[in-house]
């Protein structure tokens, strides 16, 4: 049988270890052959071909649910749940979502793009079908790295009291997150997988006793039966929290042998209550670059499929965000011990590796747990230390109420650095930076700024470090800057509130935010070739406004224009429409940004143009609004 000739995982009855291993080599060969020429999560998915076809084995997926924890690892579960056909659009507009996706197939039963929901999801499916009597087996397949997460805890406790609730737990054990796990609960399994069981599995101890006298090969058949019952004596022992916790541990299992993958599948299915089955799996398992280099293997942009490395860009591009971000706090660090950097697993992605590398002393990586970090900085505020919360505008999300009880409250001075914030492209819904302006700019106490381009990032992060009334923070985008000069040193610090005038126009009053400056610059050389002349301003900060700037221009213009990376509602031009209502102004006021929509996965101009955020759309939006009794000039080219 082919890959391509599966159009549903039920069909993966009957085969034989042979034939599935078949599958397997197809699985991976589509998986790298489809993500070197589009990029995508990489690792994740190669590390469990072998445990997705075994599970699946032992399933009627037409009535048994799988929750995937995040997705990264899904690619598999989508070749073999008739997406095959269509996997080449991974990520590209209108093709196959990066993560499972509800509307996308009847076989993605839950969404995720965040880590630590799948037990609780799986088991919140567990319970609906006990209380209407249905018979349905539910599985939760989560990675080590997000076990770490507070709420995948919170659901093992609570389905750990639920002895007569059937619930499967996989734990992909891969011994990554992104980065290296980091903490007691990945050492924890560390040691049950060094455990002295599973090393005796290994074969070292083999060969010791084939060294005895009298011995050599001939006790080959009795030490693998005396291996069998060590492994089950040891289980109360090397799972010894789980069971505590009230869930049946089997494990570890090796995670790439079909054969007891599905031998111990088959074995959990019989147990009543929940059941943890530990798999241990290696990350880009079947191509050997990304398995000896798992971190930067975890996903990657188009590459060489036969090197390994990226295919080189058509044009040199400036320095990303994340970069001008790190290279900037590591020297703001080194002046300053009290500067302790936070990331929650992200500290490739954002970048804070280059500070762990010079200043380890000053960088803290609690993985998957965005609420810890956040109250972990309070911490450290309370102590007069510098904390620096650098977590992407997504997952700063998932800490809203430390955000709001344990910071704003009391008026700490934490420095939220948020990464990836407005259109992020491929990742789709779950991974866009829209919220932030609009979940922030409510609180009490928070002082909120984005730079218009990479060298004002570097005057932010000097005013960041260097406020101490309340809390702060700076959003800024994902990938590359504008190429501007920047400064090693030297920087001064941003006046809290101050904005300033970039173009002068006696028409209408322009007031960009953050990465839409540019466009707005943009947006008015277009309006100038119209006879229309707008003023621009980048207002640095969100809250508090510089109203002194902003209102005396809406009063003499009139007509004012707000452009913002984020959601509409609550956002800059939120902001800025109350500002004037409050002022008893009375002026027109467009604000144009991200409409009430998810946006989905494409590329960020295409993201852009669908949402009529390109200079020549909003151009045409504000001439249409000029003077509505005239048809729209059309600026498209």
């Amino acid at each position: 049988m082919h890959l391509s000739d599966i159009t549903h995982p039920n069909q993966l009855h009957g085969l034989s270890i042979h034939q599935l291993e078949q599958i397997a080599r197809q699985i991976r060969e589509k998986h790298l052959q489809t993500v070197a020429t589009s990029g995508g999560h990489l690792g994740p998915g190669l590390g469990v071909v072998e445990l997705t076809l075994a599970l699946y084995q032992t399933l009627d997926l037409d009535r048994d649910k799988v929750v995937w924890d995040v997705g990264h690892q899904a690619y598999p579960h989508k070749m073999i749940t008739g997406r095959y056909n269509r996997f080449h659009t991974l990520r590209q507009k209108d093709g196959i979502a990066g993560y499972l996706k509800r509307s996308e197939s009847k076989f993605d039963h839950f969404g995720a793009g965040h880590a630590s929901t799948s037990i609780s999801s799986a088991l919140g499916m567990a319970l609906a079908r006990d209380r209407k009597g249905e018979n349905f087996k539910v599985v939760a397949i989560i990675g080590d790295g997000a076990l770490t997460g507070g709420m995948a805890l919170e659901a093992i406790n609570h389905a750990g009291h639920l002895p007569t609730t059937n619930l499967l737990v996989v734990l992909n054990d891969n011994e990554m997150s992104i980065s290296p796990n980091v903490g007691a609960i990945p050492r924890y399994l560390n040691k049950i997988r060094l455990s002295p069981p599973v090393q005796f599995l290994t074969g070292n101890l083999e060969e010791q006793f084939k060294q005895l006298p009298f011995v050599g090969e001939s006790l080959t058949p009795e030490l693998n039966r005396v291996k069998e019952g060590m492994k089950r004596l040891a289980v109360p022992k090397v799972g010894a929290v789980f069971e505590e916790l009230g869930f049946t541990y089997m494990g570890p299992v090796d995670g790439h042998n079909l054969s007891e993958l599905i031998n111990t599948f088959k074995e959990a299915h019989k147990h009543i209550g929940p059941v943890l089955v530990h798999v241990s799996t290696t990350k880009g398992k079947g191509y050997a670059i990304a398995e000896e280099d798992q971190v930067g293997y975890h996903a990657q942009s188009p590459f060489n499929l036969a090197t390994g490395k990226a295919k080189p860009s058509q044009k040199p591009t400036p320095p990303k965000y994340s970069k001008v971000f790190a290279e900037t706090l590591v020297k703001l660090a080194e002046n300053n011990p009290k500067i302790i950097a936070i990331t929650a697993a992200m500290g490739e992605g954002t970048g804070l590796t280059k500070l762990q590398e010079k200043l380890p002393r000053q960088y803290i990586d609690v993985g998957i747990a965005e609420q810890h970090a956040v109250t972990l900085a309070a911490g450290l505020a309370c102590e007069g230390m510098r904390p620096v919360a650098a977590i992407y505008s997504t997952f700063l999300q998932r800490a809203y109420d430390q955000i709001v009880h344990d910071i704003c409250i009391q008026k700490l001075p934490v420095f939220f650095c948020l990464d990836r914030a407005g259109i992020v492209g491929a990742d789709g819904p779950t991974h866009q930076g829209m919220y932030d302006i609009a979940y922030l700019r409510c609180l009490p106490n928070m002082v909120l700024m984005a730079p218009k381009d990479e060298a004002e990032l570097q005057r932010m992060l000097l005013t960041g470090v260097n406020y101490t009334d309340g809390p702060i923070a700076v959003r800024y985008p994902r990938g590359s800057g504008y190429g501007v000069p920047l400064m090693d040193d030297g920087w001064e610090p941003l006046p809290i509130g101050k904005g300033e005038m970039l173009r002068q126009g006696d028409d209408l009053l322009l007031v960009g935010y953050g990465t839409m400056v540019q466009a707005a610059l943009q947006t008015a050389e277009i309006l100038n070739e119209h006879g229309v002349e707008a003023t621009v301003v980048n207002p640095r900060f969100a809250k508090p406004l510089d109203t002194e700037l902003i209102l005396p221009l809406a009063r003499r213009l009139g007509r004012v224009v707000t452009l913002e990376e984020g959601c509409r509602i609550g956002g800059l031009g939120s902001a800025v429409a109350e500002a004037i209502l409050d002022a008893n102004i009375t002026a027109s006021v467009q604000r144009l940004g991200v409409p009430d929509v998810l946006v989905d996965h494409a590329t960020p101009n295409e993201s852009k143009a669908t949402l009529g955020l390109t200079p020549p759309q909003i151009a045409e939006q504000i001439l249409a609004k000029l003077d509505s009794r005239q048809p729209a000039v059309s600026l498209q080219h």
